[in-house]
């Protein structure tokens, strides 16, 4: 339940001076430029509004107008990020409107990163407290403005869906009425935010802002925008790795109706047409001569030997607890090794960039999980200063890590620059599937000990690429990426001797990078597949060989009960269908989720029921935590059934829906999520879904046939035959 506990005052200087815990920057009258996103939404100015700090603008109508610090992909973070500012602005929720905040690392910086950047299930967690701060301070000043006028002490005045009360006196003024007096109001040294136990819409299952405009087709998003004069190019990256564009024969393709220009990059080539039939056509047309360098001859075979061999090396040392080498000698020992493949993301709004160059200036219209990033590698790409470009941020239609990246912006840039005129780069399937930032593969090793029926040692060591090392270098630390040992670290259980390393292991040529769910992907998997191992090794039930090491912990526990009460766990089955587990602490939420699944004598597996039970601490919106728990689980179940991009001559094997397979309608089963009532503050939940689904499907498989799985994606041929992964 919600406790009654007062949240900790929020200090002015941190709300002044910022920081990565609490702080936002307050600015007055700031003079933010070009957050055109949508073409009817107007620019965010301060004229004639209240703005007390970067995220609010209150209009004399009485409209508030929120400005979005993280980008909305259809992750509901939009309303979420809406309704803190609401709850403690105690703004008319009819009147709130919201509106993409421009590129600005000073006023919009993700406090977890230090950079305008929306990943890792971070949106609400890292900006909950500034949020907070920042609708508490401007509500306090509007109550200064309506108490000067009325000349009565604030602390009489109340504030009530968008009004100031003072109930001695039955007056009251709306905010739009108080906009211009509150913003000469100076802030509060110290604002105090509200008590959960006063929340009127954080908590509330409010419809989301943007689901009318997505039903009813006015939703712009990147790939939609269209400008006067604008052209369509498409695009054809060299299909090896790291191969540079040989010769391109284009005779053909300039006699195609329509098509304006070819345009030769080093690693790519483009053609712009009058639409995208004609670029599509002439890019057809065009004979291209690769060449393809020293990857040609890569295939996946060379990148897993190379991976296996790398994590046989001592790695970093991440965390050691106990002796290690001692708990290790004791008892019942188990060895297993786990590996993941590359994932590509594959969005349904494929790779896009609309981008006009001119001799002083470039604008970007797309949808991008990085906006200062694109912006700063936009203007290197263009020969601008930063200041002379100008990111137009929309909507996405998918992101999942791979709009984290800013590599198709400045391809769209280096072709604008070859004309005068808008031109907007479209990537097919094909080219966004062959040619993006995957998901890395990864190797985890577990060796671990059994004394009286528990786990006495744990050693984990993970091999796999460090994203981080490229992506944000200064989280890059001694040697180790926290991504890849995220809840590897973090493990639930209490274990008295407990180890982990990493091992740094680049992919050969394979250009990697986040994927959703991030660092616990693998590390869930190979930790909750080792546990039903060990369960099973030990002579006990899953279910209850977790409880006894999770004595400590008591959150994850109780998720974990109510999971097992509400699956239905330990209730007799058919033949061949089985139950699996999964607990995780994944981005500061606590997770427990059972899949029952069927598997026939071929091998093929019916997923029957999914039962998730989450503590996420308090839940700002508990409909969109239910929504994107079901949506991971659908989105890791994927990726075990069937996700895996191969590589042979350099090149990636899949291509289309028709290879990378996606979960279908008629395939997904029921799944039921149950959102446990928490005081505590909010965690992360975009993601934990994804990694939750993989290993409760494996150790439903594991109950069911007794193979235990120890590599995905699922490998039917082994269920079919019985034989031991």
């Amino acid at each position: 339940m919600i406790t009654d506990k007062t949240l900790p005052d929020v200090s002015r200087r941190a709300v002044l001076t910022g920081g990565l815990a609490t702080g936002f920057l307050l600015a007055f009258h700031l003079p933010l430029r070009a957050a055109v996103n949508e073409p009817e939404q107007p620019k965010d100015t301060t004229d004639g509004k209240f703005a007390p700090n970067a995220f609010i603008r209150v209009e004399d109508t009485g409209r508030t107008v929120l400005l979005m610090p993280q980008v909305e992909m259809g992750q509901g973070v939009y309303t979420s990020i809406a309704m803190i500012l609401a709850e403690e602005l105690d703004a008319d929720w009819a009147k709130v409107a919201v509106l993409h905040a421009p590129p600005n690392d000073k006023l919009y910086a993700n406090p977890a990163f230090g950079l305008q950047a929306t990943g890792g299930s971070t949106s609400i967690r890292a900006w909950w407290n500034p949020l907070r701060a920042a609708g508490a301070s401007a509500k306090a000043m509007l109550v200064q403005a309506a108490a000067a006028q009325w000349q009565v002490e604030p602390a009489s005045c109340t504030t009530s869906k968008g009004e100031v009360v003072h109930a001695a006196s039955g007056r009251k003024l709306g905010y739009g009425e108080l906009a211009l007096a509150a913003q000469g109001q100076t802030p509060p040294k110290d604002v105090r935010v509200k008590d959960p136990k006063d929340f009127v819409i954080i908590g509330q299952p409010l419809k989301r802002l943007d689901t009318p405009d997505k039903v009813n087709g006015k939703v712009v998003y990147g790939i939609d925008a269209i400008l006067p004069g604008m052209k369509i190019a498409a695009i054809a990256n060299c299909p090896v790795f790291g191969g540079k564009v040989g010769k391109v024969d284009d005779s053909a393709a300039v006699k195609i109706a329509g098509v304006r220009k070819v345009v030769v990059l080093e690693d790519a080539v483009a053609v712009i047409g009058d639409h995208m039939w004609a670029a599509k056509k002439g890019l057809d047309a065009l004979k291209i001569e690769w060449n393809e360098g020293p990857n040609a001859k890569l295939s996946t075979k060379d990148v897993w030997q190379h991976l296996r061999a790398a994590s046989e090396k001592d790695g970093v040392v991440a965390k050691s607890v106990g002796d290690i080498a001692k708990g290790l000698a004791s008892g019942d020992r188990f060895e297993a090794s786990f590996e993941l493949p590359f994932l590509a993301h594959a969005s349904m709004e494929p790779i896009n960039a609309t981008v006009h160059v001119r001799p002083d200036a470039c604008e970007i219209w797309t949808g991008t999980q990085i906006m200062t990033r694109v912006q700063s590698e936009a203007a290197k790409a263009a020969g601008l200063p930063v200041d002379k470009v100008i990111v137009n941020q929309h909507l996405l239609g998918g992101g999942f890590g791979r709009k984290l990246e800013p590599d198709m912006v400045v391809a769209a840039v280096k072709i604008a620059k070859q004309v005068d005129y808008p031109v907007k780069v479209i990537w097919t399937r094909e080219e966004d599937i062959q040619h993006d930032v995957y998901r890395p593969v990864y190797r985890d090793q577990v060796t671990a000990s059994l004394v009286d029926g528990k786990v006495a040692a744990w050693k984990y060591k993970v091999a796999g690429s460090a994203v981080l090392a490229r992506w944000l270098p200064p989280a890059f630390q001694k040697g180790i990426d926290i991504d890849a040992v995220d809840a590897a670290v973090d493990a639930p259980y209490d274990f008295t001797n407990f180890h982990v390393e990493y091992v740094r292991a680049e992919p050969p040529a394979v250009p990697t990078g986040f994927w959703r769910g991030v660092g616990p992907n693998n590390n869930v998997f190979a930790v909750e597949c080792a546990m039903d191992e060990l369960a099973r090794k030990a002579g006990k039930d899953p279910v209850e060989f977790r409880r006894s090491m999770l004595t400590k912990n008591p959150r994850m526990l109780a998720v974990l009960n109510l999971a097992a009460e509400k699956s239905g766990w330990g209730q007799p089955l058919p033949p061949r269908v089985g139950r699996g587990v999964c607990v995780q602490p994944s981005f500061a939420s606590f997770l427990a989720t059972v899949v029952e699944a069927e598997i026939d004598d071929i091998g093929e597996i019916a997923l029957r029921r999914i039962v998730s039970v989450v503590d996420t601490g308090i839940a700002v919106n508990p409909d969109t935590v239910k929504a994107q728990i079901e949506g991971g689980l659908v989105f890791g179940l994927t990726a075990a059934l069937y996700g895996e991009i191969t590589i042979e001559k350099g090149r990636v094997q899949q291509s289309n829906f028709h290879d990378y397979r996606m979960m279908r309608i008629n395939e997904t089963p029921k799944i039921e999520v149950f959102v446990v009532r928490s005081g505590e503050a909010p965690g992360g939940i975009g993601e934990a879904g994804v990694n939750a689904g993989p290993p409760a499907l494996r150790n439903a498989i594991y109950a069911a046939t007794g193979v235990a799985l120890r590599r995905l994606p699922i490998d039917r041929k082994l269920l079919a035959a019985g034989k031991k992964a």
